[in-house]
């Protein structure tokens, strides 16, 4: 089966999605640009087209639901060593940027990070595109069902250093919770969570997620978490 095969006929559906997604389902409907950051794309078109995969899947045992991270190798030029989603530049093939090319791109950088087969991921949702100023990218989120899970792993150390799953409990827990400071001034949220710490992008994401669908409790904004230039 060729590369291309596996996300063919790519669309978004909500049909059977676990009642626990709902409240996500909502969030993707209703939220405004400006309401998940900042930084939107350029009005002037420029910018690199990307995406990323923000899967839900359904942890083992006690778990409970969870997300799919990896974190990126420390030797990439761009967000090194940082925990993100599966994700990257759109390819040719990936098709239109304005289309479904980014619901391609997510899936496809998904199985060539993380190894894992796109045909059980179900998409249902595309958040608004934002804009990554440091690297130039455009990303639009696209967000998945984990239907019927499989084996993830490392496929390229050169390009990812480990592929791990949260579960949601962790990321709402407010002792797992903490406000990251740049040497620049910006502060952002963050997570302490699989002996990681997600902040940047990442954590933006998922933190205006459990916010607008409810899970979001109480967390302590005064807990800081210094980060060095090289960050």
């Amino acid at each position: 089966m060729t590369r291309a095969s596996h996300t063919e006929g790519v669309t978004l559906s909500k049909d059977g999605l676990p009642g626990w997604l709902d409240p996500v389902v909502h969030a993707v409907e209703t939220i405004e640009p400006l309401q998940l950051s900042r930084f939107l794309p350029p009005a002037n078109g420029a910018g690199r087209q990307s995406a990323v995969l923000i899967l839900f899947g359904e942890g083992e045992g006690e778990r409970g639901p969870e997300l799919l991270l990896m974190e990126r190798a420390s030797s990439l030029r761009s967000h090194a060593g940082q925990p993100s989603f599966p994700g990257g530049a759109l390819d040719p093939e990936d098709g239109d940027p304005k289309g479904d090319g980014p619901l391609r791109a997510a899936l496809r950088e998904a199985e060539e990070e993380t190894g894992l087969d796109p045909s059980g991921v179900q998409l249902f949702g595309v958040l608004p595109k934002l804009y990554i100023p440091v690297s130039g990218f455009v990303v639009t989120p696209v967000l998945g069902w984990w239907r019927e899970p499989t084996p993830v792993g490392v496929v390229d150390p050169n390009e990812t250093a480990r592929v791990f799953t949260v579960p949601v409990a962790d990321l709402t827990d407010p002792d797992n919770r903490a406000t990251t400071v740049h040497p620049s001034g910006h502060r952002g949220p963050a997570f302490l969570v699989e002996s990681a710490l997600v902040w940047g992008f990442t954590a933006g994401i998922i933190d205006r997620i459990l916010h607008y669908a409810g899970w979001e409790r109480p967390w302590d904004r005064e807990k800081q978490v210094p980060l060095d230039w090289r960050a």
